[in-house]
């Protein structure tokens, strides 16, 4: 059984008793459940709505962070020709892009971490819009290197600083559907961005690329100054406790007026104390990449970001030098995995949801969205990677693979932030180090191959490297939850 009872008797009807006895006792503790939560505090105060908006505003800004490297794309011919370079240099900007992608979000994710979501996003978004403005302008290749730089520094962090979002206002039992929220919007950008860019550099030329991203940017930074409210737990715990200064949004100051309570929240609860702050620490992404279980699912979806990296930065130019397509149409042919890929993000996070709870139930636990389950004795890594086999197969053999394999990037987003709650931003800042470092790897190595066995052979190696991630699933489902206790009990 399930729960774990055992049967007195072998014949069935003690087998039917039994099964009456534990779907009653599960029944009981739904009723039993339900009475309690109006008595005890919630998760988070948002409301259901308040907190799909909420996602909605920290996922449009995680989608700079794959917009800003996709809408390049179709720009990189002409930038080379404009800029007197070859486009293995174009490559490289891609390249110290992705390393900047990297290392920019193991600064600010602990410093989101440790002093709340609203001034790291301040921080990003005035980097992002300076130097879309300088790369709008700029006319030489040393500056386009080193504003592509700042401009990844500031548009990386936004994803993982996204997830901490996530971590502050949904439950273990939701999470899935948020996450696969956020991948759905961050991966409109393998689809539009490219088309955008297409279309701007065919029209407008290259320079309008970046006044795009200027103007873009500009408008949802302001729009997260005065509607987004701080999430933080520990600033504003539950979102009862009133935010003061940076903190402050219009949405604050109305929840606020709402809940009037002076320092404390709604049950009556003192204020969150708050830690000391201190130096930010790009090293304290390394304990993240120290335990076993949250190293091993970096690397799943690290290694299928690289590959989806290096195809989005050969597409484009492949289209162009070989069958001569215009900007625009080398624009259009990343739509067919884009749309892959934002269906199969959004199909993902419900299916890792269903999963969960189909999970509980199996170990006769109850779900509970509202104030949030205890995962500690729970096998959390076999209900995320059920039907992961699936689609790794899907993503290795696909026609449109590119598209199918971002599906591990909610598993994996979602899995990460469940083993790392109290350091969900740092977790996705050591994520974003090996994944951007690999795919910086990935495209720089790009053109040495294919120019020795060709493109043909350089996709069948990378397609090879996909599967190497099933000895790695392997291991989560049967050390995961023992690897987790360990680390737990130190």
């Amino acid at each position: 059984m399930d729960s774990g009872t055992k049967l007195d008797a072998p014949n069935e009807s003690s087998k039917a008793d039994e099964i009456l006895q534990v779907t009653t006792s599960y029944e009981a503790q739904e009723t039993i459940l339900e009475k309690d939560a109006a008595q005890e505090p919630p998760f988070s105060i948002f409301s259901k709505r308040d907190k799909r908006l909420i996602g909605y505003g920290a996922s449009f800004a995680a989608m700079f962070s794959g917009l800003s490297g996709f809408i390049y794309y179709p720009a990189m011919v002409p930038l080379a020709r404009d800029l007197s370079v070859s486009v293995q240099l174009i490559n490289w900007t891609v390249t110290s892009y992705l390393v900047i992608a990297g290392i920019a979000p193991a600064f600010l994710g602990d410093i989101a971490d440790q002093t709340g979501r609203r001034p790291v996003y301040i921080i990003t978004f005035v980097l992002m819009i300076a130097a879309n403005v300088g790369l709008a302008l700029q006319t030489s290749y040393p500056a386009l290197m080193v504003l592509l730089m700042l401009q990844s520094a500031g548009s990386s962090s936004t994803y993982s600083i996204a997830y901490g979002v996530i971590a502050d206002i949904a439950t273990v039992g939701e999470r899935g559907s948020y996450v696969g929220t956020l991948i759905l919007f961050t991966f409109t950008a393998p689809s539009l961005g490219p088309v955008i860019g297409g279309a701007l550099a065919d029209k407008l030329g290259w320079r309008a690329l970046f006044w795009f991203l200027a103007i873009l940017s500009g408008s949802h930074f302001l729009a997260l100054l005065i509607f987004f409210p701080e999430t933080q737990r520990k600033i504003v715990g539950d979102g009862s406790i009133p935010a003061t200064g940076i903190y402050r949004s219009l949405f604050s100051h109305l929840i606020a007026m709402k809940t009037k309570n002076n320092g404390k929240d709604k049950y009556g609860n003192q204020e969150v104390t708050k830690r000391p702050h201190h130096v930010p620490n790009p090293l304290a992404c390394i304990p993240v990449l120290l335990d076993k279980g949250s190293l091993s699912v970096i690397m799943i979806g690290s290694i299928y970001y690289s590959i989806s990296r290096a195809l989005g930065a050969s597409l484009a130019v492949q289209s162009i030098e070989i069958y001569s397509l215009n900007y625009l149409g080398a624009g259009l042919v990343y739509i067919p995995s884009g749309v892959a890929g934002i269906l199969s993000s959004y199909l993902t996070g419900k299916l890792i949801d269903r999963n969960y709870k189909t999970a509980a139930r199996k170990y006769g636990r109850v779900v509970d969205l509202k104030r949030g389950d205890d995962i500690d004795d729970f096998p959390i890594e076999k209900a995320r990677l059920k039907w992961i086999y699936h689609l790794i197969l899907i993503s290795t053999g696909g026609t449109i693979g590119y598209g199918w394999s971002l599906w591990a990037r909610t598993i994996c987003g979602t899995l990460l932030t469940d083993l790392n709650p109290q350091h969900s931003a740092t977790a996705q800042a050591a994520y974003n180090l090996v994944r951007c470092v690999g795919a910086g790897a990935a495209v720089a190595a790009l053109d040495a191959i294919e120019n020795v066995i060709g493109l043909g052979w350089c996709f069948t190696i990378y397609s090879a490297l996909l599967l190497g991630v099933i000895p790695l699933v392997l291991l989560l489902e049967t050390k995961g939850m023992k690897w987790r206790s360990a680390k737990n009990a130190a």
